[in-house]
């Protein structure tokens, strides 16, 4: 190891033991041991045999050597490594975030612990953990990368599990921030002796908890059996995300023992400890499985960037789903040439969030936050409208997050159907590897303003979305089955229940027909559009539905969906106690769409009616959600108005 590499190994475990000698602190309530700060009780040194002082003075100066330690990276990384400047800034963010860092815990001291002080606090500690695992795996790979290496798909699985991971940290933060909470249910893994109880505003944080630790679980273990099944090849990430499979379990016990041990010192300091270890490990492992891919050579049957990297040891990859092999017809040219011009790359990333597909996103979620203002009784206007530009901001970013992504992932096939071959990745606007970074950056960010300025539950519902939409949807399901957009559509789906949750803080029965309702109009919206375009889908090898079973079955699906749709949202107005106005737009735009659909059947055996139809029946399926969610929102305000 170099000296550079040695002081990010010794900095990283550092913060691993602040991190563990702060719960510590917490569990044994000295964070007021030393109630004044950077004195102790107007001491240097705190007096012998104040234990409380003592661990407070304890965990201030291993604060103060991290601090120092992570100074020295910067400054070590300009003397040793000037051919990698990123390891330079990224030393520069750590010292001012340690900075911060340092404030917020005189902040938390002057606040009493208050429990958003503690979380804020908890949740800049992993942010600056994360940072440094990042600067120490990265020391490891080569100044420059160049070329388009293997596929980074592993890489987004890794990236993931990092973030949910990291959500699931303030998750259990903000079971100890509310009062109460850490011991509502005296049982586990039962709560109250069901899976199900009644959620109440004492309850809420520790069934979130619990709900969300299992999702990750899930998550996390699945990643540990992917890896061990295609990353064979490289044993630094194969090692990560088992360590990570296998500790998170264990936390998930020790997390048990917390509540049958009435939160017993030992049990809250590991706990907090396997969760920091777990974080570690996933963001290590997303940083290696990216350079490993980027270093990697790509497979002569491959796409650049979808090659070798990412499979298993014979160097196939397990990950990438059947179609996905296909070359690329021309020869890429240099992106980025001196023609190329700061305005065009704008233009290409913009594109490649697919703008269009977000505004109708985000149509489904404001009348949701609309609706659900009825549940918030006293709800401030100026407060609501707060929620519902900081939920749009959110959700803005993290559909082009997703989208970003499943452009980096169909950019093959896009390459081979006219309508889309004019996106950046097909056309060579955007490097491949950049294209799936800013994909990524965007997610974070999205996370970040979701629950700083929303809520937790919104946040993680927002994360939930675009893992859905780009592991399910298009790593998985898109060119495996025709009922890739049935099941698919449920990312599509979430952005109601995100919008509800932004407003509530919680999930209940409308919004969940909320899902329903764009989760049933998603198939004859999308395969209306599939009988126009199922050519391309069938040069590109996609087994859409019209593709592989035919245009009548395919009319005869979209006809039943539309039942299904139409029935959904007359029950919305029965559930969420909602007036004649909701009703009548209901029956109206419903009786239209069940008629549209119903032509398009008749003539599903005449292949340019129905694709003439299917068009019709299309760009009416738009106005239809657009106009129904209208109506949701107008008849909650009418019912009762805001402010």
């Amino acid at each position: 190891m170099t000296r550079f590499q040695k002081l990010a190994a010794v900095t990283v475990a550092t913060t691993l033991l602040l991190v563990t000698i702060g719960v510590i602190v917490r569990a044994t309530d000295s964070g007021l041991g030393c109630p004044d700060w950077p004195l102790c009780k107007g001491q240097v040194i705190p007096a012998f045999g104040d234990l409380k002082a003592w661990l407070e003075w304890l965990h201030r100066d291993v604060a103060a050597i991290l601090g120092v330690l992570i100074l020295g990276l910067p400054v070590l990384a300009w003397r040793d490594h000037r051919d990698r400047r990123s390891l330079f800034w990224l030393g520069i963010v750590a010292v001012i975030l340690v900075g911060f860092q340092a404030w917020l815990g005189e902040e938390t001291v002057r606040l009493g612990n208050s429990g958003e002080s503690v979380t804020a606090h908890l949740a800049s500690a992993m942010a600056l953990l994360g940072l440094l695992v990042f600067i120490l795996a990265r020391s490891f790979y080569p100044a420059h990368v160049g070329g388009r290496g293997a596929s980074q798909r592993f890489t987004l699985l890794a990236a993931f599990g990092a973030a949910t991971s990291y959500a699931l940290l303030l998750f259990g933060s903000h079971v100890t921030a509310t009062p109460n909470a850490a011991l509502v249910f005296p049982d586990w893994p039962l709560m109250g002796g069901t899976l199900f109880p009644t959620i109440t505003a004492v309850d809420s944080a520790q069934v979130l908890h619990r709900y969300v630790a299992f999702i990750v679980g899930v998550i996390v273990v699945g990643i540990g059996v992917i890896a061990w099944r295609t990353q064979r090849g490289h044993p630094a990430t194969v090692r990560l995300a088992l360590l990570a499979a296998i500790l998170l379990p264990v936390e998930v016990v020790i997390g048990g023992l917390q509540v049958l041990t009435q939160l017993s010192g030992w049990t809250q300091t590991l706990h907090v400890a396997l969760g920091a270890s777990i974080w570690s490990a996933l963001v290590g492992l997303t940083v290696v499985a990216y350079y490993t891919a980027r270093t990697s050579p790509i497979a002569s049957n491959a796409l650049p960037g979808q090659g070798a990297g990412s499979g298993s040891g014979s160097g196939s990859d397990e990950l990438r789903p059947a179609g996905s092999t296909i070359a690329f017809a021309v020869a890429s040219p240099a992106v980025g040439s001196a023609g190329s011009t700061r305005r065009a790359s704008i233009r290409a990333y913009i594109a490649l969030t697919k703008p269009r597909i977000i505004e109708l996103l985000l149509v489904t979620t404001v009348p949701a936050m609309v609706l659900a203002s009825r549940q918030v009784p006293g709800i401030q206007l100026g407060n609501w409208a707060w929620l519902v530009l900081w939920t749009m901001i959110g959700g803005t970013l993290a559909a082009g997050s997703a989208n970003s992504i499943n452009c980096y992932i169909d950019r093959d096939i896009d390459l081979l159907m006219t309508r889309t071959r004019r996106r950046p990745l097909p056309a060579h606007e955007v490097e491949p590897e950049r294209a799936v970074v800013f994909g990524i950056l965007l997610g974070i960010i999205s996370f970040a303003v979701m629950a700083w300025f929303v809520n937790l539950l919104a946040a993680f519902l927002t994360l939930l979305a675009i893992a859905f939409y780009v592991v399910v949807y298009t790593m998985i399901l898109k060119r495996t089955t025709p009922q890739n957009i049935v099941i698919g559509g449920a990312a599509g789906a979430l952005p109601p229940v995100i919008g509800w949750a932004a407003v509530t803080g919680s999930v209940q029965l409308p919004a969940i027909l909320l899902f329903f309702l764009v989760f049933y109009w998603t198939p004859p919206h999308f395969w209306a559009l599939s009988l126009r375009i199922r050519k391309d889908y069938a040069a590109a090898g996609v087994p859409m539905l019209p593709v592989v079973r035919g245009i009548p079955e395919t009319t005869r699906q979209i006809g039943l969906y539309t039942i299904l749709l139409v029935a959904i949202s007359l029950i919305l107005w029965a559930v969420a106690h909602m007036g004649a106005i909701y009703l009548v737009a209901a029956i109206v735009l419903g009786a239209i769409f069940l008629r549209q659909a119903y032509m398009l059947w008749r003539q599903g055996t005449s292949p340019e009616r129905s694709t003439a139809q299917a068009i019709r029946l299309y760009k009416y399926s738009i106005t239809y959600l657009s106009l129904l969610m209208l109506a949701v929102a107008i008849d909650a305000l009418v019912v009762i108005p805001l402010g």
